[in-house]
């Protein structure tokens, strides 16, 4: 049995903070989705929303090393490979980071006050997975998608994603933007 999610609403001060998770990639019906949230929701103010990109899944080779019965060496190898996997987030965040930067300026062109915007990566071979990951670390109540990907392809926000969002996104507000 999944955990439940956390509430819809964290207090800050004497305010209580709506906290949205929109996942984007760098397609037009991710930027329709922005600007639909991004124009809905200028005007409130207690609201801070979490841009979100997953990054393409890690390489195999970067999953396991090979092993070895020698716990010393057992243990060298998956230092080794902890700090590959780290690099290879780093490496791949710093080439994807242009995708978020464009949607927050896509989002700021809305009236969206960005001072209420946080930038933030995700990376897993489930992309809805780690949404909904992401969703349940984070405190957040609502989650917003755009029901196509990139290019008409289902990469990020196609059919099996959406559908698994909307069956395993149980006790969380789910926006689905066309």
């Amino acid at each position: 049995m999944l955990p439940h999610p956390f509430p819809t609403t964290t207090p800050r001060g004497n305010n209580l903070l709506s906290r949205i998770l929109v996942a984007v990639d760098d397609s037009e019906h991710s930027a329709r989705a922005l600007r639909y949230v991004g124009t809905l929701l200028r005007d409130v103010r207690n609201v801070q929303i979490t841009l979100f990109h997953v990054l393409k899944p890690m390489p195999r080779a970067l999953l396991e090393h090979g092993g070895s019965e020698n716990p010393v060496d057992e243990v060298r190898l998956a230092t080794e490979l902890q700090q590959d996997q780290e690099n290879w987030v780093r490496a791949e965040s710093v080439m994807e980071y242009p995708i978020l930067v464009q949607a927050l300026e896509l989002f700021g062109k809305t009236g969206f006050p960005l001072d209420h915007v946080t930038l933030k990566f995700g990376h897993e071979d489930d992309i809805a997975q780690t949404i909904l990951d992401e969703a349940r670390t984070g405190a957040y109540g609502t989650i917003v998608i755009s029901r196509q990907g990139s290019n008409g392809m289902k990469r990020f926000f196609g059919g099996s994603i959406t559908d698994q969002l909307l069956r395993d996104a149980s006790g969380y507000t789910l926006w689905v933007v066309e």
